[in-house]
């Protein structure tokens, strides 16, 4: 090879060294802009999702509610028949109480605990509890945790497992106080909760009774949520996600003044659990009754019937709840069910009736 060969040589490997080397060099650059257009993309992200998350809202219900503070300064003060008791993690639960005036020897064992639907407390629940401590049943009825007279932030929780563990120990507390036999009656969101709580604590539950749910609702009950409005929830679930940013609200509900009601919830606690997926064991068979007023404007009749239908057991009975809506009951409907109460656990001697 000539010297001149060797020259061109040098200077086409050269060449091809400075090539390759612009080429990292633009890789690089490519790489680099690539990183601060994501960097800058996820700050304005964070930022859009921080300012949605704080963004002032506009709530249809004028109803606030109370702060956790406040909830606990007015279970202090009730002075009316209730019991307490505080959680493995630390919280304290009210239990309204209602007592009857008299027992008979059949029911003194027997205590009926109450889970509330969505919004609501203990409180409304004297249109069951006073009729069923009329037919001479203790009655008790759980206010959730971020609800009425209970701790918790308001609307909240901080998981399905916690709700569940909450139910399953408040079942335990009621029979601690001596009652063995433990009749937990849910309604609405109440029939998920008492659900739960057979599937918790199975052993310790004598019977179910669930009002005004199905797993499946009306059509049309609620209108689209706008897209805006979707993000901002979105974000707040994210940014804070112990805010209760989510107003439930439909059309021709019924709003009350009473401010232990709560019309805000967190986006965790309206889906930490998926309704339709849960069952009672099939391997539990306490005698359960299943109601639904003629006049529900959430849940149909066929499709609570539904439900029914995949209760495992042969104790079982179905109700239609007469001139009954999905939160008001009449009298009549209670004693009914006081009816059944007595037929199945406290049956009298003429009846035949075993228990």
């Amino acid at each position: 090879m000539s010297f001149s060969d060797l020259i061109l040589k040098g200077f086409f490997l050269i060449r091809l060294v400075n090539n390759k080397q612009t080429k990292i060099i633009g890789m690089k650059k490519i790489i680099k802009r690539t990183l601060y257009t994501l960097f800058f993309l996820v700050v304005a992200i964070v930022l859009f999702g921080l300012v949605l998350a704080y963004w002032p809202t506009q709530w249809r219900i004028k109803n606030m509610g109370i702060t956790p503070q406040e909830a606990a300064a007015l279970r202090k003060s009730y002075t009316g028949p209730h019991d307490t008791f505080t959680t493995s993690d630390g919280v304290t639960l009210f239990l309204r109480r209602w007592n009857p005036d008299t027992i008979a020897p059949a029911k003194k064992d027997i205590a009926i605990l109450i889970f509330h639907g969505f919004t609501a407390y203990s409180g409304p629940y004297n249109m069951a509890g006073v009729p069923f401590s009329k037919g001479g049943y203790t009655v008790f009825g759980l206010d959730y945790r971020g609800h009425g007279l209970s701790d918790g932030n308001r609307g909240d929780s901080p998981g399905k497992d916690r709700w569940i563990a909450d139910l399953g120990e408040a079942v335990k507390h009621v029979k601690s106080l001596g009652f063995k036999r433990v009749i937990v009656m849910g309604h609405s969101l109440g029939v998920a909760s008492a659900i739960c709580a057979a599937d918790t604590v199975p052993n310790e539950i004598a019977g179910l009774i669930l009002l005004s749910g199905a797993y499946e609702g009306r059509k049309g009950l609620t209108k689209p949520v706008p897209l805006f409005t979707q993000l901002r929830i979105l974000s707040s679930s994210i940014f804070r996600p112990s805010y209760p940013a989510v107003e439930y609200y439909r059309d021709g509900m019924s709003v009350s003044k009473d401010t232990l009601w709560n019309y805000r919830y967190t986006l965790r606690f309206l889906t930490m659990m998926d309704v339709k997926k849960l069952r009672i064991p099939k391997t539990m068979n306490v005698p359960v009754l299943v109601g639904v007023g003629d006049h529900d404007e959430l849940f149909a009749i066929d499709k609570v019937q539904d439900f029914y239908n995949m209760i495992p057991g042969n104790q079982k009975e179905f109700l239609v709840m007469k001139n009954a809506t999905h939160a008001k009951i009449p009298l009549e409907d209670w004693e009914e069910i006081v009816a059944w109460l007595d037929k199945t656990y406290a049956p009298t001697p003429a009846s035949g009736v075993g228990k």
